[in-house]
């Protein structure tokens, strides 16, 4: 089984229900398991413009290939309406794979770590939760996160509370 931390968020819509929905489509991939999902966080947009952010990630394992985890990730942000008008607009649902394993990829389809990971505080922080003792880049998460304090991250729900 290979281990692959997910990046979700939404900002357009029922953001936390379909986050929440996104969750069980990743549970219901074939050979993938999800092991723990951290608090949800709200944030506001990278590029200053929408509504506020609602951010998670989720740690998986799984028997799919970082291509085929790609694919299926993919697929399911179209079926939560994802469209892609232009960089970093608003959206229904955004699921990046932050790491897959220790793999250093870079493809036109995919780079692994995600590129801008430890730039984000509303990845950084939701990734504090679940796996502490990560490093990026050589350096533990939560040193990128200091870096990262004027990028506002608030706890929106713990994950433990929602009822399902």
């Amino acid at each position: 089984m290979h281990t692959a931390y997910i990046g979700l968020g939404s900002n357009l819509g029922e953001s936390e229900d379909t986050l929440y929905r996104a969750l069980n489509d990743i549970a219901a991939l074939p050979n993938t398991l999800v092991q723990q999902v951290s608090d949800l966080y709200r944030t506001a947009p990278v590029d200053s413009s929408g509504p506020d952010y609602i951010n998670a990630v989720a740690q998986l394992a799984t028997r799919l290939t970082a291509a085929q985890l790609l694919q299926a990730l993919q697929a399911i942000e179209l079926n939560h309406g994802r469209v892609r008008p232009y960089r970093n607009a608003p959206r229904t649902l955004d699921l990046d794979i932050l790491c897959y394993d220790d793999l250093v990829l870079n493809t036109t389809q995919l780079i692994l770590p995600h590129p801008r990971m430890h730039l984000r505080a509303f990845v950084l922080q939701p990734l504090l939760d679940i796996a502490p003792d990560m490093h990026v880049h050589g350096r533990p998460i939560g040193q990128w996160l200091a870096d990262c304090e004027a990028q506002p991250v608030t706890l929106y729900r713990r994950y433990a509370e929602r009822d399902r």
